[in-house]
């Protein structure tokens, strides 16, 4: 038998159609009822149903009687805040083209983004950094925007372009990923299959509202069900966490792997009654974390697996618990197979995950770079770059990237990227750059150079700070007589970390 896991067609996304509208549609049934609440130590800023619809479409609006028009690409460069979801929902309610970005990029980052996405404007946090750009229409203006009458939803065609996320490709290149207004549709998938959500949960999610992982499993698909979004203020410190799903009575804990770690530091017990279970997405999650999370709180972590490309389709849930290394199973309506070089292989026999081209959440295509979007695909097979394997029963196991792309808190970066900023340094003849273990499950990005003498390190860093985003930026540097190559003289990144080990 053949690696391919059918779930049966999802249901078709009704039409016409508009991602916001669906991620706000219950607002007029429970005007009253909690949305969004923004949690610190002391204080919660909160939102009900009725105040959140009213603060996007308004916009909306204000968006539209700026002169932008349906169909036009807004670049956000905001910052760690409510007016992020809020504009960015505005902009698709009444029918733009956000792109999100993280605020950690670089201006030379954004320069390259304008370039290539010539954007209508630029919705712009003064705090961010961002490229020169004609037209910015600053946080002031968008919070002003909120008290303006409501606009219409822009409903068409759930196959038109709704959204761009930018993710870094096995080329170096960030690429601009196209998602439909269907992409929502498909999220639906997950709701029981991953999340177990129900409309009396209180799920809380430990990221920054400007982090795609937020956007949407903290915040647009609870909403999208009528639940409560829980989100920690800006500057919360991971070690927190526990008081705060505590105090505000969280049934469900979303978070990357890193802060299930960071929330456990120094604790064998965690007392929280209210929590159903965990959600982990970003990374691999290990048996010895998630072995600890449980043992500390009588709860357990459920994994799924997605990408930029497509959301999350592979998942374990409460109603089918994974074992060990075991990613999870597609939720129902999907269908994925593990392919070879010839197709589909057999079960049991490790080969490339993938998902059918027909998915609902899968993307348009990388926005500008048709010939990449093609070569994603074997037949109607996308292929998501990651290794596994799939037993009978439709369980899959994950066995790693089939190219060098590093995992850096829950970001895929890849390796050419950074290398390609950091060659740029005068005194670095030839660099290398790959994940090291720094201790048991804890990953960082390292580089390693060849030049004619070491480099200060902290030299090394600031030259980092101006051509890398935070989260791109190596957290080690090793100076080496020499980068192992192959017989072609092609660098062996695989061959970096036992340096690492050596000289650490």
């Amino acid at each position: 038998m053949l690696s391919i896991f059918d779930q049966g067609p999802p249901s078709p996304c009704p039409a016409p159609f508009n991602l916001a509208a669906h991620v706000l549609r219950h607002a007029p049934n429970t005007p009253d009822k909690l949305a969004l609440s923004i949690l610190s130590k002391s204080t919660a800023q909160t939102w009900s149903y009725q105040a959140l619809e009213s603060a996007v479409r308004g916009t909306g609006t204000g968006l539209l009687q700026s002169g932008l028009k349906p169909g036009d690409i807004l670049l956000m460069r905001l910052g760690n805040t409510v007016e992020f979801p809020i504009a960015y929902l505005g902009a698709i309610a009444a029918g733009l083209v956000p792109v999100p970005t993280s605020s950690q990029l670089t201006t030379t980052d954004t320069a390259k983004m304008i370039a290539e996405l010539s954007p209508a404007a630029i919705l712009r946090d003064p705090d961010v950094g961002c490229a020169a750009h004609p037209n910015q229409i600053t946080t002031d203006s968008l919070i002003a925007m909120r008290d303006l009458p409501p606009c219409d939803y822009n409903l068409g065609d759930p196959e038109r372009l709704a959204y761009v996320v930018y993710t870094s490709g096995t080329s170096g290149n960030p690429r601009a990923v196209a998602h439909a207004h269907r992409a929502i549709w498909a999220r639906q998938m997950m709701i029981t299959d991953w999340y177990d959500l129900r409309a009396d949960d209180r799920l809380l999610h430990a990221g920054a509202f400007n982090w795609t992982y937020t956007l949407g499993t903290g915040l647009m698909d609870p909403w999208t069900i009528g639940a409560t979004a829980l989100i920690p203020a800006p500057g919360t410190d991971p070690t927190d966490l526990p008081d705060l799903l505590r105090t505000h009575r969280a049934s469900i804990f979303a978070a990357a792997p890193g802060v299930y770690r960071k929330a456990l530091q120094g604790k064998d017990k965690l007392n929280l009654p209210d929590l159903r279970h965990g959600l982990s997405a970003g990374e691999k999650l290990s048996d010895n974390l998630h072995q600890a999370w449980s043992k500390a709180t009588g709860t357990d972590i459920f994994e799924a697996y997605g990408l930029s490309e497509c959301s999350t389709f592979i998942s374990s849930s409460p109603s089918q618990p994974a074992q060990g290394p075991i990613l999870g199973q597609p939720q129902p309506g999907r269908r994925v197979a593990i392919v070879g070089a010839d197709g589909p292989v057999p079960l049991g026999d490790e080969g490339t995950i993938a998902i059918h081209r027909s998915d609902p959440g899968l993307m348009l295509g990388y926005l500008t770079a048709p010939q990449e979007t093609a070569a994603r695909y074997q037949g109607d097979w996308f292929l998501t770059g990651d290794l596994g394997a799939m037993t009978k029963e439709g369980q899959i196991t994950f066995h790693g990237r089939t190219d060098d792309m590093m995992n850096a808190g829950g970001f895929r970066v890849s390796p050419l990227e950074v290398e390609a900023a950091l060659s740029k340094h005068p005194g670095i003849t030839q660099i290398g750059a790959t994940a090291v273990e720094v201790k048991p499950d804890t990953f960082v990005i390292a580089a390693f150079y060849t030049g004619p003498k070491q480099l200060n390190e902290a030299e090394l860093q600031d030259f980092a700070n101006t051509h890398l985003a935070r989260y791109k930026q190596p957290r080690a540097y090793i100076h080496l007589d020499a980068l192992p190559l192959n017989a072609n003289g092609k660098l062996l990144r695989r061959a970096l970390p036992a340096y690492f080990k050596v000289t650490s």
